[in-house]
């Protein structure tokens, strides 16, 4: 494994990448940054998280902010308030603000973009799904109905839920290429030229500029990790995504390099029930299967040790995070070993796993360490583009995939239910189903107690098997600063600043 990664990083480091051209150069009055992939699009109901966040946020406003902790603040609304079941979010929202095209923004205009946003089919649209009712008490006061407390609710209304797209430009044809909305900047479409570069204005008549220093922004979708950094340290934009390989480079040419432990690394074990492999119904197993693995050599081999061993899957900005369940199992593959013979597997058992691409290099490692344990794998390989179809077909009782964090009340909708997108064989636990009802209808910290009871039924019941949490590497050079955005892989907009 270490002559292969060794051989590998030699190829990186003799490539030579050009970064793409710029439309608009880099100045000081610009944040110039650096996409890893392109905008998949401008329209409402389509806006996208995580690397794509940054396309749609000069333009368009939400209802609540996110701090850079992941802490909920407000914004176009003001004040937000719940009943005492949680069943009713009641918003008051700013005055005296109109989107860019003229339309003003009050109540009617957050109603039509709620509505939106539900039907539109877009990867994110389950974000305002829990809203049975959408009621306008006045201009400035809206109403939220749920047909049962959502408790992330707060969290997509200062994401893609919350965004505010002018009421007059919503499925409007070209609309998917020309975003108005009432944030910070003004797209110029003229400027902009899509796959390329693209531009945004300051806006003038926004209602909190000084949240945002800069009167250019520039989005340059730059996919080639080697001409991406080479675009940094030139100069040609101000930040980007690098990774662990890119860090040594990055330093030596004097830029800053901020580290965001964004997703979690290692094992779903989706055959709790023991549906297709009887043993790993056994918990027993599933711990053995934790105990396989050296993650402290695997994070250092392969993340060149940037990241932080866990055997959970929440975050430490989560509400669920117990330090404690950090470390949970050592790698002990002897007791690993004893724990499947205890269990009525002397002679160990067969699995079968779907064979990613993506993970070439790990997959090596993961048949390797099973079967140190006594678990032989056998392969099936997987085309790229039906990766997630096939892992979530329900025919794989365990599989390599990276995850991030949506929330601790996402992550148990994402995983824990019979019918989460990611429990693909539907297993259902009695018990953790009444913790996660609880869960739902608590509020502030018997809520928070109750997701940390959950996290730790998941860790000591091995739903999962974490190695790490590897840190998602960003580069700025000498002209800005920024705070990393908890759960998100790049920073949002508002989180960059001049560097003093």
């Amino acid at each position: 494994m270490r002559k292969t990664l060794i051989a590998l990083a030699a190829v990186l480091a003799a490539s030579v990448a050009m970064p793409a051209a710029a439309q608009i150069a880099n100045d000081d009055d610009t944040l110039a940054l650096a996409g890893l992939l392109d905008n998949n699009s401008f329209d409402r109901a389509q806006l996208m998280i995580a690397n794509q966040i940054q396309y749609w946020q000069p333009v368009f406003d939400t209802l609540l902010v996110q701090a850079p902790d992941g802490s909920i603040e407000p914004n176009l609304a003001t004040e937000y308030s719940y009943n005492e079941s949680n069943s009713v979010l009641s918003l008051t929202l700013r005055e005296g603000i109109s989107f860019t095209d003229g339309t003003p923004f009050d109540a009617e205009a957050v109603k039509a973009n709620l509505e939106y946003l539900a039907i539109g089919g877009g990867q994110n649209s389950f974000m305002a799904q829990s809203i049975s009712q959408i009621e306008i008490v006045s201009p400035t006061e809206v109403t939220l109905h749920l047909g049962e407390p959502d408790p992330s609710l707060l969290q997509n209304l200062s994401s893609v839920g919350g965004a505010m797209a002018s009421p007059a430009n919503l499925g409007v044809e070209g609309s998917a290429n020309n975003p108005i909305g009432s944030g910070p900047y003004i797209y110029d479409e003229a400027a902009s030229v899509g796959g390329r570069q693209y531009v945004y204005n300051r806006n003038p008549d926004y209602w909190n500029a000084d949240q945002y220093p800069f009167e250019r922004v520039t989005i340059t979708p730059i996919n080639d990790l080697v001409a991406r950094l080479n675009a940094i340290k030139s100069g040609q934009v101000d930040a980007g995504a690098g990774e662990a390989s890119t860090v040594a480079d990055a330093q030596a040419n004097n830029l800053d390099t901020h580290a965001n432990p964004v997703n979690w690394m290692g094992l779903t074990i989706a055959d709790r029930g023991g549906e297709i492999v009887p043993a790993l119904a056994d918990v027993r197993v599933r711990q053995a299967i934790n105990m396989a693995f050296d993650s402290a050599a695997i994070l250092e081999f392969l993340q060149l040790g940037y990241g932080r061993l866990t055997d959970q899957i929440f975050p430490d900005t989560a509400a669920s995070y117990r330090q404690e369940l950090d470390a949970v199992y050592d790698y002990d593959p002897e007791g690993a070993r004893a724990l499947i013979a205890e269990a009525g597997y002397p002679d160990g058992f067969t699995v079968n796993m779907p064979e990613l691409s993506g993970f070439a290099n790990l997959n090596p490692v993961v048949a390797q360490q099973l079967a140190e344990i006594g678990i032989t794998v056998e392969w099936t390989t997987i085309a790229p583009n039906a990766t997630i179809p096939e892992l979530r077909s329900g025919r794989y009782p365990i599989f390599l995939l990276p995850f991030g964090y949506q929330g601790d009340w996402a992550e148990l909708t994402k995983f824990a239910l019979p019918g989460s997108p990611w429990n693909p064989v539907g297993y259902e636990d009695p018990e953790l189903l009444a913790m996660i009802e609880e869960a739902q209808y608590a509020v502030g910290d018997a809520q928070d107690a109750k997701y940390q009871e959950i996290n730790t039924y998941l860790v000591d019941n091995a739903w999962f098997a974490p190695w790490y949490r590897p840190d998602q590497i960003y580069h700025t050079n000498g002209a800005v600063d920024v705070a990393v955005q908890a759960g998100n892989a790049v920073p949002f907009i508002r989180n960059y600043t001049r560097q003093q």
